[in-house]
């Protein structure tokens, strides 16, 4: 077994750190689009299509997702009435997903409860170390893309 190098062990500690505020993340997403009728998936989906209408691939992309697991929640999003489906004039196979009145309506509930939430959890962190970690949470993002 190769040891890990002193800077091998300080990823490794930050990816267990990651790991665990993802899992805090998650629930408290749940919590705070439950009223809305959504979950942090849901939620996820409504706000990639806000600004614009995307294939399952795209919102997979930018989520970090399969495309199984967005379709999955795609289709009960559309049960719900939340998306609509419409053709895609550059791929016949990949129709588009775009919020529908509904889904606009309740993803606007999260984003206010998640404005407040935010807020409350950034004001007890500098801004220094808040664009800190983003940069280097993004430094690591890339690495591991490229």
């Amino acid at each position: 077994m190769t040891p890990l190098t002193d800077r091998g062990l300080e990823f490794s500690e930050l990816l267990v750190e990651v790991f665990r505020v993802n899992g805090l993340l998650l629930a408290a997403g749940d919590e705070l689009a439950r009223p809305a009728g959504l979950t942090s998936a849901r939620w996820q989906i409504l706000g990639v299509v806000d600004h614009e209408p995307a294939t399952v691939a795209q919102i997979a992309r930018t989520m970090g997702r399969t495309r199984q697991t967005v379709q999955q929640t795609a289709n009960a999003l559309a049960k719900a009435g939340m998306i609509t489906f419409h053709d895609n004039p550059r791929d016949r196979r990949a129709r588009l997903i775009a919020l529908s009145p509904r889904g606009r309506h309740s993803l606007r509930q999260v984003e206010r409860r998640q404005a407040v939430w935010a807020n409350a959890i950034a004001s007890r962190v500098s801004s220094a170390e808040l664009r800190a970690t983003t940069g280097t949470l993004r430094d690591l993002g890339d690495l591991l893309e490229g």
